[in-house]
């Protein structure tokens, strides 16, 4: 997507890496939607700090800065045996794994690096496949975006108003997005609509990174705050729902994504308005049989027990908003059932939920 820098656009992926210096440069969106900076992480441990504290966010963004942090980490062995080479891969590996929980996106980049390196002979071979491996995961989670906007554009229909929860846009992903990308796609083909972003607190990702792309982006919408979604259903000002996943169950359909995400679909479902998901091939785990096996990550009850803006003065400021007596319970995630599904916006078309198995070869499963 083009940001507006200084007063011009200028084109830029949420992740990307500098082969010169071995860093992985990222958008630092702590920051946004107040000031847009890059940052750099000089080792594959910064690079999963990176990912823990969310400088970086999203599936196919986390997935990518996993794939980028296991080249860097190997890229960094200055050793010799191959048996040390492998330890190394192993220790890379497991603190990147540990990051985040829940999107199952960042262990299958890993893995696909992992296979791309078989195929070297040598120590250097496998160095430069794991970078090439980890671009090519990037590439495509680019690709999987423009595909899930070509396929889901025809759902927007001209004058509609369309609901979206947390970020599932550009900032989550290399670019596009995945909930965003029919949007975009729309907007592309002269369609008017407009968007509510959920405000998605505790860490508020629809009203900080969601409405500065769209506004990026000069598509019409709101910010409402997350308690409003059935009041606009309920008076008939939503007529589609678009959500993004961390991971999504081939075998049966379920949906781990931002935590609201459920109380959106049970809404959607008694006002009968269309409850789609948007995923990249990436986001789908082929093993888990059952929803509540889902990792789900437990993040700081001091994002529940504050929140975070910007002064008149322009300075970042924490403030406690809760009882200062009073502790939280923080769950980042929830897990929406298959039939609260209307469909999922896969690169390779849509499909009911309960339909990822039966053509699990078409989306990339075994």
């Amino acid at each position: 997507m083009k940001v507006r820098v200084h007063g011009r656009a200028k084109h830029f992926r949420t992740v990307s890496f500098d082969s010169r210096t071995n860093e992985v440069v990222l958008i630092e969106q702590r920051r946004l939607p107040h000031s847009f900076e890059l940052t750099r992480t000089t080792t594959h441990k910064q690079t999963a700090r990176a990912i823990t504290n969310m400088t970086v966010r999203g599936a196919g963004a986390i997935g990518a800065t996993a794939a980028y942090g296991l080249a860097q980490g190997v890229r960094a062995f200055s050793g010799k045996t191959e048996s040390a080479f492998a330890r190394q891969i192993e220790r890379v590996y497991e603190t990147l794994a540990a990051a985040r929980p829940t999107a199952v996106d960042l262990v299958n980049a890993m893995n696909d690096v992992l296979v791309a390196m078989d195929e070297g002979k040598s120590i250097m071979q496998k160095q430069r496949l794991a970078l090439k491996a980890a671009k090519k995961f990037a590439d495509e989670d680019v690709a999987h975006c423009e595909a899930i906007g070509r396929h889901g554009a025809k759902l927007i229909k001209n004058g509609s108003s369309v609901l979206t929860h947390c970020n599932a846009g550009w900032l989550a992903f290399v670019d596009i997005g995945s909930a965003t990308a029919p949007m975009y796609a729309a907007q592309a083909k002269g369609k008017s609509f407009h968007v509510f972003c959920d405000e998605t607190r505790p860490r508020s990702q629809g009203a900080a990174l969601t409405a500065w792309e769209l506004d990026q982006q000069g598509v019409s919408h709101e910010v409402i705050a997350d308690n409003a979604a059935g009041h606009l259903m309920q008076r008939g000002e939503i007529d589609l729902v678009i959500v993004g996943s961390d991971r999504t169950l081939g075998r049966t359909g379920e949906v781990a994504n931002k935590i609201g995400t459920y109380t959106k679909a049970v809404l959607a479902a008694r006002h009968k308005i269309p409850f789609y998901v948007a995923i990249p091939l990436s986001t789908i785990d082929w093993n888990l049989r059952n929803g509540m096996d889902i990792p789900i990550e437990q993040r700081n009850a001091i994002e529940v027990l504050s929140a975070c803006g910007v002064d008149n003065q322009g300075r970042c400021r924490e403030i406690r908003v809760a009882n200062p007596a009073s502790g939280a319970r923080n769950p980042a995630f929830d897990v929406t059932p298959p039939e609260l599904i209307t469909g999922i916006i896969t690169p390779a078309g849509i499909y009911k939920p309960r339909e990822l198995w039966k053509f699990r070869r078409k989306l990339g499963g075994e």
